[in-house]
């Protein structure tokens, strides 16, 4: 399964990654982690070796000290008594006995008396299974890189070194051969030889060695199938999730579903409930997009098509009265486009912008009063009044851009001051309700149907009263109003006129923010 990559402007810095991060899937690489844990529990094996090692050692030296014993016995007894003493030690403890003169020739042996008695090694069994034990204990002895003894020379072989030495060898089956030696004395001085095949050694390795194959296979295989399901629970829906995000990106689908994973509380379900919520913004941000530009060629092509109209009419017109009514119409267009790419140029840059300005404490009733004194002091058209009452000091402050909010007051203003008839009052207060600050602004005009108090806030929208020039409003000044309050977390309505009063009412609350007292 593979997902196109895709363009990114950032430069990450993978090469300073290491290889590990940078090559294979998470499924291998959790098999690969719990993996190499069972490696740590197969290192047990070295553990086994020196547990042999041990056990070896363990049995050398109980050899000698058996050898010194035995030898300290034949030396108190009489010459004739020791064959027999030979013998039952022998057949008691399964080991061969032999005593020699400083020479080198056998005196005794118990061997010759009950050779039954003595647990040499066997010939090598040709079952697979032997062999098969044979082979993994060799295999192992290199592995570990295992001390392993010399063969075993035979009995025909004096022990070599002085008396209380010790050696281990290897029978043909491959179990251990410990013999010990030791000195005789009284009567008649001898060397006494002790063989002893301690088959039980290689017998407790190979049981402990099987156990512990077992219980890695058993673990082994466990760890492969909780890998697989723990790998198939993270990588499919993080694949379905990178398939989703791909059909998004490549924009072949008009409406991607991208999984939701609503049965999964872990991390994977929250960032699949992100992926699909982050889509369907985008979307929307698509749609919106879409649709505004739709209307931006829509409301061009008004003003480029009465333009149109009136320079070819020039062409024909000769009368001075006409060419000049022609060039006011042309005039008025021009001056209407360039209002509308203006607004447009505006509330394209709003979102962007209000998602990088840092929000500061803004004073709305200063901001209110600021635009009342400028738009007095250069002349209200129709000779409208406004009319403000400043809220006390301090008691409507926000956190926001005041730039943007001022801008949102001026179109609140343009709005009402365009509807008022000649001669009507604006009213606009500021008042503290709670936690938020509440923006009135009232006009005299005809009013909004309550069909249209949604809509008003559309872009390009515009329901003007008769008689007033085409294109002087382009249409987006609630708009922009509507979006930078929304940006500053508030919201923005129409709400019914008060009673006996006729015109629109347009209310806006922001959240207040506590100003520090100092």
């Amino acid at each position: 399964y593979t997902v196109r990559a895709t363009a990114s402007p950032m430069n990450e810095a993978i090469a300073t990654d290491p290889l590990w991060k940078r090559r294979g899937s998470i499924a291998f690489r959790i098999l690969a982690v719990n993996v190499l844990a069972l490696l740590f529990l197969a290192g047990s094996f070295f553990y086994l070796d020196g547990f042999r090692a041990r056990l070896i050692d363990e049995r050398t030296a109980n050899a000698a000290a058996e050898a010194r014993l035995i030898a300290l016995s034949l030396s108190e007894m009489p010459l004739q008594d020791r064959d027999r003493l030979l013998t039952v030690l022998a057949m008691h403890d399964k080991l061969r006995l032999r005593l020699v003169n400083p020479s080198g020739a056998i005196i005794s042996d118990s061997w010759k008396t009950d050779k039954n008695g003595f647990g040499g090694p066997k010939p090598i069994e040709n079952s697979w299974q032997r062999y098969a034990a044979r082979e993994l204990d060799d295999l192992i002895d290199f592995i570990v890189v295992a001390n392993v003894p010399p063969p075993f020379p035979g009995f025909t072989t004096v022990l070599a070194g002085t008396p209380g030495g010790t050696s281990i060898s290897l029978a043909p089956d491959r179990t251990h051969m410990v013999s010990a030696s030791a000195r005789v004395g009284g009567i008649a001085p001898a060397i006494l030889i002790t063989d002893r095949n301690v088959r039980d050694i290689r017998k407790i390795v190979r049981a402990e060695r099987a156990l512990l194959g077992r219980m890695i296979s058993f673990t082994l295989v466990a760890s492969i199938l909780l890998s697989l399901f723990l790998a198939r629970t993270i990588v499919n829906p993080l694949r379905k999730l990178a398939d989703a995000a791909v059909r998004v990106r490549t924009g072949r689908d008009r409406e991607v579903v991208v999984p939701r994973l609503p049965a999964r509380s872990d991390e994977i379900g929250l960032l699949a409930r992100a992926i699909s919520d982050m889509s369907h913004a985008l979307r929307q941000r698509i749609d919106a997009t879409e649709a505004f530009a739709a209307d931006v060629a829509h409301e061009l092509k008004n003003p480029l098509a009465s333009m149109a109209s009136a320079v070819e009419s020039l062409r024909i017109v000769k009368r001075p009265d006409q060419q000049a009514q022609l060039h006011d119409i042309i005039a008025s267009d021009v001056q209407r486009l360039d209002r509308l790419i203006s607004d447009i140029s505006d509330i394209s840059r709003i979102d962007a912008s209000l998602t990088r300005m840092r929000f500061e404490l803004v004073d709305l009733g200063a901001l209110i009063a600021s635009q009342v004194s400028g738009r007095e002091a250069r002349g209200v058209p129709n000779a409208i009044k406004i009319a403000y009452a400043r809220p006390t000091e301090a008691s409507a402050i926000v956190m926001g851009v005041a730039s943007q909010l001022d801008r949102v007051i001026s179109n609140l203003l343009d709005n009402a001051v365009s509807f008022s008839p000649p001669g009507g009052i604006v009213r606009i207060d500021a008042t503290r309700d709670s936690d938020a600050v509440v923006i009135i602004v009232d006009d005299q005009g005809p009013g909004i149907p309550e069909g249209a108090r949604e809509s008003i806030f559309e872009r390009f929208h515009t329901d003007r009263p008769e008689g007033e020039t085409f294109g002087q409003h382009s249409g987006l000044g609630l708009s922009i109003a509507h979006t930078i309050v929304n940006g500053h977390g508030g919201r923005i309505e129409v709400a019914p006129p008060m009673q006996g009063i006729v015109g629109a009412r347009l209310i806006v609350r922001l959240p207040s923010a506590r100003l520090a007292q100092s």
